[in-house]
């Protein structure tokens, strides 16, 4: 069933989730996010994000939509013990101010997703955050595996998202792809494109590289992305025609059995609070096993 919702002049210029939220009340932001993303509010038949202003003739088209809401206004779900002490495993660090966990590829790091689980909520539920909330600091892709730090409080999330922003966290990514290259060292610059409704917006990203090893089929590159645009790397590689192994967003898996990203976020250091940290994920054993097939160097990775 298609509900189609024309417009009036007192929505002209509003938010699109700001409009939702005026029409169905108590509605949770994730859920607005998610059926935006999946499709289920469209604007004159066409996808938006959360941010884009509606315009005069527009108009919004409701598909199927129903909403579950619990007494305190959003959705609940409690993961399975057994995915909390999977998840439990793999805690690279646990200190007072924060965690860095090695995320399984798959795994969203919040809700919002088509995935049951997500990061923050297995978090939430554990030992590690018995007496506080898990605090986002940065975020890698759902499909991306690797290190991700997590902050314990207000304060430590502040700086680490502060030192985030100024570009002091260095993150080292590690990428198996198709196809090589002759320069085996070098600098990606270039602008790349995002969508805010209808309007198209250039952003500058910039990656270093280096190839760590290669054959005629595939090469393996070490990734330091000096900006954090979104999918940069994944969207870098396109350019360099290195699509990304596993990437169904840009470029169609030719290897069908395997359906993992090989894009693992590796290396993490940074300094806070006159303290030097570094911290390494080690690849996930599909990672791992293709290397090996293709007489790919593995290294201690």
């Amino acid at each position: 069933m298609v509900e189609v919702i024309k417009i009036d002049n007192y929505s002209i210029g509003l938010r699109i989730d700001k409009w939702i939220k005026s029409k169905i009340k108590k509605i949770p932001q994730s859920l607005i996010e998610k059926d935006l993303r999946k499709g289920k509010i469209k604007v004159n038949k066409k996808k938006v994000k959360s941010s884009y202003k509606l315009n005069k003739l527009d108009q919004i088209y409701l598909y199927n939509i129903s909403y579950k809401i619990t007494k305190k206004n959003r959705i609940i779900i409690k993961p399975k013990n057994t995915i909390i002490r999977e998840t439990e495993k793999d805690i690279i660090e646990d200190n007072s101010d924060f965690i860095v966990i090695n995320k399984k590829s798959g795994l969203a790091v919040q809700g919002g997703t088509k995935i049951k689980e997500n990061l923050i909520n297995i978090l939430s539920n554990s030992n590690f955050f018995k007496n506080t909330k898990p605090y986002i600091v940065h975020r890698i892709d759902k499909d991306t595996s690797g290190v991700i730090i997590i902050a314990k409080n207000r304060l430590i999330a502040q700086q680490l998202t502060s030192l985030f922003r100024i570009r002091k966290i260095h993150k080292t990514y590690l990428a198996l792809s198709y196809g090589n290259l002759n320069k085996k060292k070098n600098t990606i610059d270039n602008e790349l494109i995002r969508y805010e409704g209808n309007k198209k917006i250039f952003e500058r990203a910039i990656t270093n590289y280096d190839i760590v090893d290669s054959n005629k089929n595939y090469t393996l590159f070490k990734l330091n992305p000096i900006t954090g645009r979104k999918h940069q790397i994944r969207k870098h590689l396109i350019d360099l025609n290195c699509p990304i192994i596993g990437d169904k967003k840009y470029f169609i898996n030719k290897i069908k059995s395997n359906s993992n990203l090989m894009l693992h976020a590796y290396e993490i250091k940074f300094i806070l609070n006159n303290k030097k940290y570094t911290f390494r994920a080690s690849i996930p054993t599909y990672f791992k096993n293709f290397l090996i097939k293709n007489n790919l160097k593995v290294k201690n990775f």
